[in-house]
């Protein structure tokens, strides 16, 4: 860890499209404030390559906060990098030392095209979410709070899966490059509340389905999603996911 200012080699990966040829560049950027974001830190470095007359680095973000998940980044082999439970844009440069040499690379899924550089089109999960991730009822206006009493431990575990911010870590460090732990999430967080029962076995079916159409890869269970998840989504919403989609085969097989 760094307590002052670092000078720093960065590999990134430049790609103009996913039709072309990319690979990693070179770039010495000096006096890096260990209170830098990640982030913040490749802003100085697209400023210093923006005054050279240089392309600067396409990379994805927007909040900043760790909320929506748009910092796609995969350091030092890892997503989001070095540290546990964090997006990239939370990554301070304190987390790494004065000389060191950072590896940065976008998302590598077969349905994560690259787009420039480092960011990628991950649409593929809002197709996933658009065949089945809703509740299509009539709501009107808000219930009051307690009119559908719901077990807090059920409470609990929908509102634990729905903190998936769908930011792709779990495709891009899985080998398989499988989407099971984003969609498992997003299923288990409707079919643990009331709302959610109507459609419960037709989601499930509807967004393996579209996940399987994406070209997403299998889940062997080596348990690298949960283990590099920012916000720890855990792989009991797989088995739960799971046990829904074979009950669907028995309890309502529908045409999806």
């Amino acid at each position: 860890m760094s307590t002052g200012n670092m000078n720093l080699t960065l590999k990134i990966w430049r790609q103009k499209n996913n039709k072309a040829k990319g690979g990693l560049v070179d770039y010495k950027i000096s006096e890096v404030s260990p209170d830098m974001s990640f982030l913040e830190m490749f802003d100085v470095l697209n400023e210093d390559l923006v005054a050279k007359g240089e392309e600067p680095v396409v990379f994805d973000h927007d909040c900043r906060e760790g909320i929506c998940g748009a910092c796609s980044m995969f350091i030092d082999g890892r997503p989001h990098g070095p540290k546990e439970g964090i997006t990239t844009c939370q990554l301070h440069m304190r987390s790494f030392n004065d000389g060191d040499t950072i590896v940065v690379e976008p998302w590598r899924a077969k349905a994560f095209p690259v787009i420039k550089d480092l960011m990628v089109d991950r649409t593929a999960f809002d197709r996933i979410i658009a065949s089945g991730g809703f509740i299509s009822v009539n709501t009107g206006n808000a219930q009051d709070a307690n009119n559908l009493p719901i077990p807090k431990v059920q409470a609990d575990s929908a509102f634990e899966a729905a903190a998936c911010i769908g930011c792709g870590a779990c495709v891009a460090t899985c080998k398989n490059a499988s989407a099971m732990l984003f969609v498992s999430a997003k299923v288990s967080q409707l079919a643990q509340l009331p709302q959610g029962q109507p459609e419960r076995y037709r989601r499930v079916q509807s967004m393996v389905a579209q996940m399987d159409a994406e070209g997403f890869g299998n889940c062997t269970n080596t348990g690298a999603c949960e283990a590099e998840c920012p916000k720890g989504i855990s792989l009991e919403n797989i088995a739960r996911m799971n046990r829904d989609f074979y009950s669907a085969k028995f309890v309502s097989e529908e045409s999806i």
